[in-house]
């Protein structure tokens, strides 16, 4: 299906002109594209927006000044429409600081619909017999200058999310459900942001670690600490510099000679020209280090803290096949962990549990109450 011309955005001239369009809108569509596939940390190559009858591609590489756009992510007078907006709102908090106010998620609305299928490309298949080339989905966002197809491929993911909207809100008044779509919603919007500094403890959580001697542990360790320094210099991810099973190979085999490198899995000839000399030098360093000290198991739970939670998790799975939604939909497991270490016994107790919004407490708090109860 062909769409109508997208206006780039490239320049701040056409920046300001964009922005002074957008400020006349009740509601935009928006949707980022991301490099985190091919960098360190990952950065917004582009971002998508939609009112009706425009769309726009905007370049944030290309030094635009994106204060007065971030005003309008801020202002909950002004409806922000994404489908999944998870992980672009940690983007755009991680990246620039800012915090979206109003959020309809088109994801959210289906899953509470109970759609089996709430990818965008199904989702707009089925409603609109529209078909998503997903040919670009993997491309490397950051990498200029992007392909005419690129650009379409990117104009597709927030083209039809207004009317998307309007149908599935639709949907959400007739079913009774835009209260609980508009908690949905808001909660969505806290995100937290994941921590980007390196723990070199983190090889223990590597698949086999707790099978190598504790002299293994100590060159896997080493190693994982050298990939780190690797992928931030070359500002790659992890597992282009090195595969964990590649790392886990190494302390296994614990090669002394470059031609042993070639017989470990993963290790192709260009690394082994890049980081050879560096990998034999650091395990023949690391095999006689003081070995790592295995971190200490988390404080074992109580059994009624266990207890409660099966009790809750068997009533949410219940609850979730009688409506025909997916569990998560009726309420989080974070939710649920939290019940479930407070062991609330009155509605009063229960305004205490953060993650359970107040639609949720007083649609499934007398339920909940109940189980806890028993």
């Amino acid at each position: 299906m062909a769409l109508p011309p997208f206006k780039l955005v490239k320049k701040q001239t056409e920046w300001a002109d964009c922005l002074a369009r957008l400020r006349a809108q009740p509601r935009l569509a928006i949707d980022l594209e991301a490099n985190s596939m091919f960098a360190y940390q990952e950065r917004v190559c582009l971002i998508q927006i939609s009112i009706p009858g425009q769309d726009y591609i905007v370049d944030p590489l290309a030094q635009l000044n994106m204060d007065g756009f971030g005003q309008m992510i801020a202002d909950p007078a002004v409806e922000k429409v994404f489908h999944a907006a998870e992980y672009d709102l940690i983007l755009l908090k991680q990246q620039y600081g800012w915090q979206l106010q109003n959020l309809f998620d088109t994801m959210w609305a289906a899953r509470i619909l109970g759609y089996e299928k709430y990818g965008l490309a199904n989702i707009l298949q089925t409603l609109y017999d529209v078909r998503l080339n997903k040919r670009y989905q993997k491309s490397n966002w950051c990498k200029r200058p992007l392909s005419q197809p690129q650009l379409a491929y990117a104009q597709y993911d927030t083209h039809f999310l207004l009317q998307l909207r309007d149908d599935l809100n639709r949907q959400l008044i007739q079913a009774d459900r835009q209260a609980e779509a508009a908690e949905t919603f808001e909660q969505q919007t806290l995100v937290s942001l994941p921590s980007h500094e390196f723990d070199p403890d983190s090889f223990w959580s590597i698949n086999g670690v707790q099978d190598l001697t504790p002299s293994q542990q100590a060159v896997l360790k080493a190693l994982a600490i050298y990939r780190d320094a690797e992928a931030r210099r070359r500002d790659q991810p992890h597992f282009k510099v090195m595969s964990e099973r590649t790392l886990l190979e190494l302390a296994q085999r614990l090669p002394q000679k470059e031609e042993a490198l070639r017989h470990v899995h993963g290790m192709t000839s260009g690394q082994i020209r890049r980081y050879g000399r560096h990998i034999l030098h650091i395990i023949a360093e690391a095999r006689d280090a003081t070995p790592p000290t295995p971190p200490r198991r988390g404080k074992r739970i109580p059994d009624a803290v266990l207890n409660r939670y099966d009790r809750l998790h068997t009533w949410r799975k219940e609850r979730a096949q009688a409506r025909g939604v997916e569990s998560d939909v009726i309420v989080s497991r974070d939710a649920l962990w939290e019940i479930a270490r407070l062991n609330p016994r009155s509605p009063a107790d229960l305004q205490q549990v953060q993650a359970l919004g107040s639609w949720r407490r007083q649609t499934y708090g007398p339920e909940i109450l109940q189980i806890i109860q028993k």
